[in-house]
C-alpha cells in the first residue's frame, strides 16, 4: 500500500491545485484553488476554452475595464471550479479576493455573487466552499454566510484565537497553515526544526484536539506543507490539502500510517474552553507575534497574486 492510500484511510485528502490534470491523476475528494493557482492553470493551452468562455462573459458586462476584469476573474474561478467538480466527489474552494479581508459587507456580497454563478451553472452551493481570510471581519462574514447555507473555508489561519473564533462562528472548515508557521520559526531560530518539534504541526494538533474535545463541528484541514514528515504527523486530521509534488511523493512511498490525531485522545485532554469576542480575539491574536506577522504577510501575498491575475486578465478584456 502506498502512503497516500494509507493516509486516505484516516484523513480526507484534498488537492491543493487548480490544474485539472493533476486532480484527475490523484483523485482527491475535494480541491482548493486560489488566484496564483488559477493564473498558472489558465495559461495552459488545454484550458483555453475555460478562459475564452470567461472572456465572452466579461464582454457581456457593461462597465469599466476594471469591472469587466473583475467579472472575468470571477467567472474564470467558477469555470475552473465547475470543471474540477466533474472530477472530485466532494467540494471545491473558491477564494474571495484578499482585498476584502477587512470588509465584512464586501466579502458577503462577493461570496453571494460567486455562489450565484455556481448555481446558474448547475452546481449546488453545498459543493462549494467560499475561501475567506481569517481576519475578524472575514470570520464575521463567514458567520453570516453560513446562516444562508453558503459554506466557508477560513484560510490564512495561524493563531489559536483565530481557530476558536471560527468555531464559535460555526464555519464549515478552517485551513491552518502548517508550512508558513514552520517557515517563521525556522527563520527565528536560525536552524532546522526537527519534525517532531514542528510548531506548525503542534498548532494543528492543538486546534484539532480543542475542536473534538468540545464537539465543534468545524472541520480542520491542515494546509501549506513543506515536507512529508509534517503530513505524516497529522494523519487522522479531518482533512489535509496537499500540493501535487507532495502527493506524488506520498504515492511513491510504501507503508502503513497510524492515525496520529484521533477523537478519543482529544476528548481525554485537559484543555479548557475559552470564549472569543472581538476584544478577546484582537488581543489574543496580537499577543501572538508569529500569527500577526504571517496573517498580514499572507494577505499582502494573496493580494499580489490576485493583482497579477487581474493584470493578465485586463490584457484580454481591454
Amino acid at each position: 500500500m502506498s502512503m497516500l492510500d494509507s493516509l486516505r484511510t484516516h484523513t480526507v485528502v484534498v488537492a491543493d491545485t487548480g490544474d485539472i490534470g493533476q486532480i484527475a491523476r490523484y483523485k482527491p475528494r475535494d480541491a482548493t484553488t486560489n488566484p496564483s493557482l488559477l493564473g498558472k492553470a489558465a495559461q495552459q493551452p488545454e484550458y483555453r476554452p475555460l478562459v475564452e468562455e470567461a472572456l465572452r462573459y466579461s464582454q457581456s458586462i457593461s462597465g469599466t475595464t476594471a469591472e469587466r476584469t473583475a467579472a472575468f476573474t470571477d467567472r474564470l474561478a467558477v469555470n475552473f471550479g465547475t470543471e474540477i467538480l466533474k472530477l472530485v466527489p466532494g467540494r471545491v474552494s473558491t477564494e474571495v479576493p484578499a482585498s476584502y479581508s477587512f470588509d465584512m459587507a464586501g466579502s458577503v456580497a462577493k461570496a453571494r455573487a460567486l455562489i450565484a454563478m455556481y448555481e446558474k451553472a448547475g452546481i449546488a452551493r453545498e459543493r462549494v466552499l467560499i475561501k475567506l481570510g481569517s481576519t475578524w471581519e472575514g470570520i464575521k462574514a463567514a458567520e453570516v454566510l453560513e446562516c444562508e447555507g453558503i459554506h466557508c473555508n477560513m484560510t490564512l489561519l495561524f493563531s489559536f484565537a483565530q481557530a476558536v473564533a471560527c468555531a464559535e462562528a460555526k464555519v464549515t472548515l478552517i485551513s491552518p497553515f502548517v508550512g508558513r508557521i514552520y517557515d517563521y520559526w525556522r527563520k527565528e531560530k536560525g536552524v532546522e526544526i526537527p519534525v517532531d518539534e514542528d510548531p506548525g504541526v503542534a498548532s494543528v494538533t492543538q486546534i484539532y484536539n480543542y475542536y473534538k474535545k468540545f464537539d465543534y463541528k468545524t472541520e480542520v484541514m491542515g494546509a501549506s506543507f513543506r515536507k512529508i514528515g509534517q503530513i505524516l504527523l497529522l494523519s487522522g486530521c479531518d482533512l489535509l490539502t496537499i500540493a501535487p509534488d507532495l502527493l506524488a511523493e506520498l504515492q511513491k512511498r510504501e507503508g502503513t500510517l497510524e492515525a496520529r490525531l484521533n477523537v478519543a485522545a482529544a476528548r481525554a485532554s485537559d484543555m479548557q474552553k475559552v470564549t472569543m469576542n472581538e476584544q478577546a480575539f484582537r488581543w489574543a491574536h496580537n499577543e501572538d507575534a508569529m500569527a500577526t506577522d504571517k496573517l498580514a504577510a499572507g494577505i499582502r501575498t494573496f493580494h499580489q497574486d490576485a493583482l497579477k491575475l487581474e493584470a493578465w486578465a485586463s490584457t484580454l478584456v481591454e
